[in-house]
């Protein structure tokens, strides 16, 4: 019998999380050709935003718990760099998977390249075109330590291109040669498969006693926008007048560090009505199957997360994005979203624009649901 190829996924945050479900499913399909060892930094370490997605999605406990917590990037990713480094001297993992952007998959794809273990990275080539953005280094940092470069979309291959990355398959992958291979989304893998159980399980709209889509959805996390004081007034003031202009309910899941900076930074007049103003909901951080179901039930979708925005898509929802750039390209050039960044008259604009005309029919551009597949198919090509 073949040794089973021995993957290291890496993962510190709620997205990656979610996109480890879809490989640990990929894995267990294929019996005891992968041996499956999944490292958790620790990077989100709150229950609402790390511990419940593990039992929602069925993953299964980190088998390695760092612990590192948060903290200033530096600090936190040479805490980062160094335990990874530690458990990769043990010699015991073929390949280390790396999913998105975040300080943990920096730390990851730094220790594994020194130590000439091969990297796979899932959402490579995606580019916002904005170093001011931790996540753009993290990404493009990523990207050239690897030897398997795994893209959601041709434009990511496009992208990986222009920085000098061969699209040639006929070669052995290396960390000088990688390979490229546009798979599809993980992301959109996990939203198709939970879907279901989302209509079936979800509880969150019971418990806010919305009825039907009539609502509108918003997340604000990015410290551009959270650490900011003008940006982040600019952004809850205009929800709340977004919600009385049109009447609509604003839902708001609250991120730790955002609840924080409202703490600190939002003009009280304004958090006291947002925390009092009927139909202007701030709720604990949403389980994975919550939103889904607000996703996929909402009008409209406000949010400065890249992950959103793609689950937006997905669900066939209008997105306007909180940001001035975004490394999903297509959602804003079919139509799908609008970039308005922290100014109030735009982020309105745009706003009651998709409430009233909704969003063009959109063509597929994130893959069929079979993502996770093919990535591990081709890690094992790849022995």
């Amino acid at each position: 019998m073949a040794t089973p190829l021995r993957l290291l996924s890496i993962i510190g945050a709620r997205p990656q999380i979610i996109k480890a479900a879809s490989v640990s499913r990929a894995v267990a399909n294929l019996g005891d050709r992968i041996a499956h060892t999944i490292l958790h930094t620790g990077q989100h370490y709150d229950t609402g935003m790390s511990e419940v997605f593990f039992q929602e999605l069925g993953i299964p406990a980190a088998d390695i718990n760092l612990g590192v917590g948060s903290g200033p990037h530096g600090h936190q990713t040479a805490l980062m760099l160094a335990a990874i480094e530690e458990v990769l001297l043990r010699k015991e993992h073929d390949v280390v998977v790396l999913y998105g952007d975040t300080n943990s998959t920096l730390a990851g794809a730094l220790a594994a390249i020194k130590l000439h273990v091969p990297v796979a990275h899932i959402e490579a080539g995606l580019r916002s075109f904005n170093k001011a953005m931790p996540e753009e280094i993290n990404r493009i940092v990523c990207d050239h330590c690897s030897t398997w470069l795994f893209c959601p979309t041709k434009t990511a291959v496009d992208n990986l291109q222009r920085e000098g990355v061969s699209l040639d398959m006929d070669h052995v992958p290396t960390k000088d040669r990688p390979r490229v291979v546009q798979c599809g989304d993980v992301m959109f893998d996990n939203s198709m498969h939970f879907a279901a159980l989302a209509r079936s399980r979800a509880t969150v709209l019971q418990e806010l006693e919305i009825v039907g889509t009539d609502f509108v959805l918003a997340t604000v996390h990015r410290d551009n926008n959270t650490d900011d004081p003008l940006r982040l007034n600019a952004i809850f003031g205009a929800l709340l007048e977004l919600h009385q202009r049109e009447r609509i309910a604003i839902v708001v899941p609250v991120h730790p560090r955002t609840r924080k900076m409202m703490d600190r930074l939002l003009d009280p007049a304004l958090f006291a009505a947002l925390s009092t103003t009927q139909g202007f909901h701030l709720v604990p951080p949403a389980g994975f199957l919550d939103m889904i179901a607000l996703e996929s039930n909402a009008r409209l979708v406000i949010t400065d997360s890249g992950g959103v925005q793609k689950e937006a898509f997905f669900f066939a929802k209008p997105c306007v994005i909180l940001r001035s750039e975004t490394e999903w390209l297509e959602l804003v050039q079919l139509g799908q979203a609008e970039l308005v960044d922290a100014d109030p008259e735009r982020i309105l604009s745009a706003a009651e624009r998709f409430l009233r005309d909704g969003v063009p029919s959109c063509q597929p551009v994130f893959g069929d649901g079979h993502a996770a597949e093919r990535i591990c198919a081709e890690l094992i090509k790849g022995q």
